[in-house]
């Protein structure tokens, strides 16, 4: 009878190292396979956030598409308005007597220029006399002493400037008041 035991006991044992091995490459199995999905989850959380990024890039350039594409024919149609504003400045008292319809034209197109360039986001930047030099939306032309100024204000507005919404499209040519000589 202890032979049986002996026997039904080895019989057990190897069923239960059988058991455990099955169970071990099971357990060995399922950690692959956890790993395996874990590496295809981040994969995919990747492959999600790349999208929603290009997406937000293609929002961004079509926005930046829309508000500064015009900008290269904004910047190339501020000669018109520069040439029109000389013609008007040129037109002395005899001139505006004798042609009273053609300077009247000349300034509803300026006007008319100035509309368009509303619509489409131009504003000029106009410093007045007296204002603060600002490299961000002036370009200094010239510098002089000049009394009762302090360095740095604008003595001379040459030519205004112009943005395109939030982006400089031409500075504002001035002229600067360096220190005055005592």
């Amino acid at each position: 009878m202890t032979e049986k035991k002996d026997e039904m006991a080895e019989d057990q044992a190897q069923l239960d190292e059988a058991l455990a091995a099955a169970l071990e490459e099971d357990f060995d199995e399922l950690e692959m396979l956890r790993a395996e999905r874990d590496e295809l989850k981040d994969r995919f959380m990747r492959a999600l956030a790349d999208a929603e990024n290009a997406r937000k890039r293609a929002d961004r350039d079509r926005r930046e598409a829309e508000n500064y594409g015009g900008s290269k024919l904004a910047r190339d149609m501020l000669p018109v308005f520069d040439a029109l504003k000389r013609a008007l400045d040129a037109a002395g008292e005899e001139v505006r007597a004798a042609a009273p319809a053609l300077i009247e034209g000349v300034e509803l197109t300026q006007r008319e220029l100035l509309n368009v360039f509303a619509r489409h986001g131009v504003k000029a930047v106009a410093p007045q006399v007296g204002d603060k030099f600002d490299p961000q939306e002036h370009e200094a032309m010239f510098e002089a002493p000049v009394p009762n100024t302090v360095a740095g204000d604008i003595i001379q507005v040459m030519e205004p400037g112009f943005m395109l919404h939030d982006r400089l499209l031409r500075p504002a040519k001035v002229g600067v008041s360096s220190m005055p000589k005592a």
